[in-house]
């Protein structure tokens, strides 16, 4: 009984630090390569993803769209690491995308490494309060060996500030598993839109992403490594069962294991990483509803389900939104 109350604590934990680390969109930059962000300079980037991807068995990721008399927004949910075999390819999807304007990402540049990295240095790292004085024996034990899943040691995150700590090492275990930023979504549609010559936005900056895990107290911080580290051996089988019921437009499924359990184990990251950006997001979405032509918004799907999703404040606001089918 107590083992199995364990494992359900553990998968609980994952799927609320796979839910932070995948609800912002630097997630892939960040993760790539964690020491490049103490390099005295950027390394060539990595090659551009591959333009197509396995198509879903089904009608595969959900998609919303917002219609007025001269406008056309449409909302899709992503996830910022995929392995390169996941089938979500969606002829609804590629036809949307299409036939739009602009296209609005998170960030505008999500295969922009090098921006990354004076920023991580500036907010990631703080030598003056080393990991090692603010974790036990313990968890010092568990963020080593969790550290060699990122090709590093505690010793050389010592420096990391808690948050940088925790995002790293969410997504490690993933890339080991087979997950790569470079066949994330929006990697895969920037290219596209690239190819296509679509103009692409952000809602945000790389800095203002940053600043949301930097801005947050060092309690909530070390409160999101703690989760990350106890739940590290279960972040791979989470993350499945997140990509599948994404995949296949299993919506409540999606909501149960994405933002459920973050909302109860880690409001403070809830609010941060999801309610407070959505409801910023909703009033951006407005904006563009009050003028003309056809947008493709492209956010991760955590930001897509819920009570607090960006569907529902919009809805709240008298905006009707409905579900493609």
């Amino acid at each position: 009984m107590i083992v199995s109350t364990l494992k359900t604590r553990a998968a609980h934990l994952a799927r609320t630090a796979l839910g932070a680390a995948l609800g912002l969109g630097l997630a892939g930059a960040v993760i790539f390569q964690p020491m490049q962000a103490f390099a005295q300079a950027a390394e060539a980037a990595p090659a551009a993803a591959a333009r197509v991807v396995p198509r879903a068995a089904g009608a595969g990721p959900a998609l919303w769209a917002i219609r007025d008399a001269d406008s056309t927004i449409y909302l899709f949910g992503t996830v910022h690491v995929l392995r390169p075999t996941t089938a979500w390819g969606s002829a609804r999807v590629d036809a949307a995308f299409a036939g739009a304007d602009h296209i609005w990402f998170e960030i505008s540049n999500p295969d922009d490494q090098a921006s990354i990295i004076p920023l991580i240095q500036q907010h990631g790292v703080s030598p003056d309060r080393p990991l090692s004085s603010l974790l036990t024996a313990e968890e010092l034990t568990d963020l080593n060996a969790a550290a060699a899943g990122a090709g590093l040691t505690a010793a050389q995150m010592d420096i990391f500030r808690p948050w940088l700590a925790g995002l790293t090492l969410s997504v490690a275990p993933l890339i080991k598993a087979g997950y790569d930023p470079r066949s994330g979504v929006e990697m895969i549609l920037k290219a596209r839109a690239d190819d296509i010559g679509i103009p692409v936005h952000g809602f945000e900056t790389l800095d203002k992403q940053v600043g949301i895990l930097a801005g947050m107290s060092e309690a909530d911080q070390l409160s999101f490594l703690r989760s990350t580290l106890e739940a590290y051996d279960d972040a791979t089988t989470e993350l499945d069962a997140m990509v599948d019921a994404w995949a296949t437009g299993d919506i409540a499924t999606l909501e149960r294991v994405s933002v459920e359990e973050m909302k109860a184990e880690s409001p403070a990251v809830y609010q941060a990483l999801l309610v407070q950006r959505n409801a910023d997001w909703a009033g951006q979405i407005q904006t563009l509803l009050a003028g003309s032509g056809t947008a493709f918004i492209a956010v991760g799907a955590a930001h897509l389900v819920g009570d607090d999703s960006v569907q529902e404040i919009l809805k709240d606001r008298g905006v009707a939104v409905t579900r493609e089918e």
